[in-house]
């Protein structure tokens, strides 16, 4: 037998969808994953599935075994058994804890990387979670690059990233700077090149208003802060373009122009990804010294305990953590 740096995955919101994605992913062949979780919970969930699941318990992830077909554990108790679609902020720290124990191997070099299950953020909130949510906890757990942390999203159709993400929308012209962008772009630069391996990242630019301000006539915004950040991009050799109406910038021949799409709010750049490919989006967080992926999806409440839900964008973000560990190890080598 043989050893390899695993996946951790952490367990997420434990009323959500997590276990059941993860016994599924595990069974569809994701074996290279050590997931943190109660072993008697997911043998009792993959039980209820109908999945044949065979458990190994470890307590660190060098002992995982590569060539083993069993579903490598780091076993945790619930305080209180978890009941599908009923969060209990009780249960709250572990999952926080959870989140700190993958983040830490994942620095010591015992992980490859880490793909987190959905949170419930009110839950942890109730818990103690001082941070607005998982993005801004596992920065404070790691050495973060200038620009980081920040979400990407990204599909096999389409790279996005938002420079504002979870504000509302009338803050959105008033958050946005030169600045912002320059650091956003240059970040989203390095991470295309080490992770994904292209040389010289094409990165689109979307502009805030409707046809990218029309001149000057539809906003400002776009010729007095987004064009002069693209042209100082451009002056230290960034292949940066735009800004670009937004609403022609996703179609299909638009998407061979470019390998990223930088766009001012959240819903500008997420609609298009979601459309394109909802069940496959990843969530990627860059600028941490580690690798971290996520599904694009929430903690599926409405359907814990069903055995409906999909495994897609789980699966989907441990493809994306093993391709982005193997790119980042081929550039360092």
């Amino acid at each position: 037998m043989s050893t390899r740096r695993p996946f951790i995955v952490t367990p997420g919101e434990p009323a959500g969808i997590g276990a059941e994605i993860t016994i599924k992913s595990w069974h569809a062949g994701q074996r290279d994953i050590c997931v943190i979780e109660s072993p008697d919970r997911l043998v009792d969930i993959a039980a209820k599935l109908g999945i044949p699941l065979f458990i190994r318990a470890i307590t660190q992830p060098d002992q995982f075994i590569a060539d083993d077909q069993t579903l490598h554990v780091i076993p945790i108790d619930w305080p209180v058994p978890p009941v599908f679609g009923l969060p209990d902020h009780r249960n709250g720290q572990i999952v926080i804890d959870s989140i700190t124990i993958a983040a830490a191997f994942c620095r010591d070099g015992s992980a490859a990387g880490m793909v987190t299950n959905p949170i419930q953020k009110a839950t942890l909130y109730a818990a103690g979670l001082a941070h607005p949510g998982h993005t801004e906890f596992l920065a404070s757990l790691a050495s973060v690059d200038c620009g980081g942390p920040m979400m990407m999203l990204a599909s096999d159709e389409l790279r996005v990233v938002p420079l504002t993400i979870h504000i509302p929308v009338k803050d959105v012209p008033h958050s946005i700077s030169k600045q912002s962008i320059i650091t956003t772009a240059q970040l989203l630069d390095a991470s295309l090149r080490r992770f994904f391996g292209l040389s010289t990242p094409r990165i689109a630019i979307a502009g805030l208003n409707p046809h990218a301000g029309e001149n000057g006539t539809i906003g400002r915004e776009d010729q007095d802060i987004i064009q002069p950040a693209i042209t100082d991009l451009q002056q230290i050799g960034l292949k940066v373009t735009g800004p670009f109406p937004a609403d022609t910038l996703f179609h299909h021949e638009a998407r061979k122009s470019y390998d990223a799409v930088i766009g001012m709010y959240h819903d500008q750049v997420l609609i298009p990804l979601k459309t394109l490919d909802f069940f496959g989006g990843v969530n990627i967080t860059l600028g941490l010294d580690f690798i971290r992926t996520s599904p694009d999806h929430g903690t599926g409440l409405d359907i814990a305990g069903t055995g409906t839900a999909r495994p897609d964008s789980l699966m989907a973000a441990i493809d994306m953590a093993r391709k982005m560990a193997a790119a980042s190890l081929a550039v360092s080598s």
